[in-house]
């Protein structure tokens, strides 16, 4: 992070970040058209570390929220998605990096949107130039 001194000048400082909040005030101010948190887990789990396990692929921000999920692991990605969904009406996701192509295809992660519903690349507004596609499948 940076500041402006009474100079007029950026200088650096030392600064703990929520890395997930600041990547969704990130996605918002770039109007990005979705947000994926892109991690090493497969999404949010219903039930985690317990035998009735189970991943939620889609949600509401609601819906999420509702699990009180701890500070200290997935909470604040969730809140970060959330947000990044209340303020744009948009989709984000929650995912393995390597899924990030499935995870926009609907097909992995999990996926929050307003009304908790989400068709695959179509579904984002505008829809992802053919061209981009075919650069994150290369990568």
């Amino acid at each position: 992070p940076v500041i402006r001194s009474e100079e007029g000048k950026l200088r650096g400082i030392e600064a703990v970040i929520d890395k997930d909040l600041t990547a969704s005030v990130m996605a918002e101010a770039l109007e990005a058209d979705a947000l994926l948190i892109l991690t090493d887990v497969d999404g949010v789990f219903k039930d985690f570390g317990t035998e009735n396990q189970k991943q939620v692929p889609r949600a509401t921000p609601a819906e999420l929220r509702s699990m009180g999920l701890p500070s200290g692991s997935m909470g604040p990605k969730v809140e970060a998605v959330c947000r990044f969904v209340e303020l744009t009406g948009d989709m984000a996701a929650i995912g393995r990096l390597e899924d990030a192509v499935s995870i926009i295809e609907g097909k992995a992660g999990t996926i929050v949107t307003p009304g908790g519903n989400y068709g695959g690349p179509d579904d984002i507004h505008p829809p992802i130039p053919e061209q981009l596609d075919t650069r994150i499948r290369r990568a």
